[in-house]
């Protein structure tokens, strides 16, 4: 007369509330990598920079493929403007969302340029990151410095920020 199967005393396996699970400690070799953000508007890029070897990819893909077209050469100009062999040992992974196509591409760029100025800030020297640093801010101050502009939130008696409602006397 044995109980049935399914009982809790009669199984014999542990039941999983004892059984305990030992966490070993991995150590893997510290990678140099730094981990930056840029912005515009609603969009947000997050970049991941480590050594590597010249690779640059936005939401898995290359860059090379980003769309539209018109705008990829603004997705380039940090590349552009400090030279690739600056990129040639980095791998740069970003992650983009929110916003729209172009506030997209302006927040990519952003984080690409401040990944490489922030990596070279830790793992490089001082004297060639106020180097780049420059170079960038000569060219365009946003690429390092987020733009504060945010859309203007509605307000009643108008359709809009500062509209109003038509008056009329009769």
């Amino acid at each position: 007369a044995t109980a049935p199967p399914s009982s809790p005393s009669a199984s014999p396996l542990p039941r999983p509330s004892s059984v305990c699970l030992r966490k070993e400690n991995i150590t893997m070799a510290p990678s140099q990598s730094v981990q930056v953000f840029g912005k515009k508007k609603t969009a947000t890029a997050v970049a991941f920079a480590k050594q590597g070897r010249g690779l640059i990819k936005v939401n898995g893909q290359p860059i090379e493929n980003i769309q539209p077209e018109i705008l990829r050469l603004k997705v380039f100009e940090p590349v552009l403007i400090l030279g690739e062999d600056k990129f040639s040992s980095l791998d740069i992974r970003i992650r983009v969302k929110g916003g729209g196509i172009t506030a997209q591409i302006y927040a990519i760029r952003a984080a690409i340029a401040k990944s490489i100025v922030a990596y070279y800030a830790k793992y490089v020297d001082e004297s060639s990151k106020n180097e780049l640093k420059k170079t960038l801010v000569e060219y365009d101050r946003n690429l390092l410095v987020s733009d504060p502009r945010r859309c203007e939130p509605k307000k009643y008696g108008g359709k809009s920020a500062r509209s109003r409602f038509q008056k009329s006397y009769r």
